[in-house]
């Protein structure tokens, strides 16, 4: 089973920039969907960005422009460059993989998950 680890949350002034990374354990190329997550307090988990096999991506409305993910299969790294950042950006970002379901859709209910990396964007 992937062990996935973030790291490179802290706290930030609005504007600023941020740089997420997820290590994985064992070969990315073992998932077809890997995204970046995040939870602030009393709301939902939300998905922020999302790579579908190498090449296809997808952002959250607002994070477009602001936001970029990628992902670095030698270095078995997801990485999350955010910039612009908002206070409505701060809470846990997670990183997380998965397969794709029957549905042709990611499964992240049944797949891989980190702990999760605090952002807060406060001055």
């Amino acid at each position: 089973e992937v062990q996935l680890v973030e790291s490179g949350g802290e706290l930030v002034q609005p504007g600023g920039s941020l740089r997420l990374s997820c290590a994985a354990s064992e070969d990315m190329a073992s998932s077809y969907c890997w995204a970046w997550f995040r939870q602030a307090p009393g709301k939902e988990r939300e998905a922020v960005a999302t790579i579908f096999g190498e090449t296809d991506i997808s952002y959250r409305a607002n994070v477009k422009g602001r936001f970029i993910i990628s992902k670095d299969n030698a270095q078995r790294t997801l990485s999350l460059q955010m910039d612009r950042l908002k206070p409505e950006d701060s809470g846990i970002y997670s990183c997380a993989a998965a397969s794709l379901s029957s549905y042709g859709t990611c499964d992240f209910v049944r797949g891989h998950w980190g702990q999760g990396t605090q952002v807060t964007v406060s001055t």
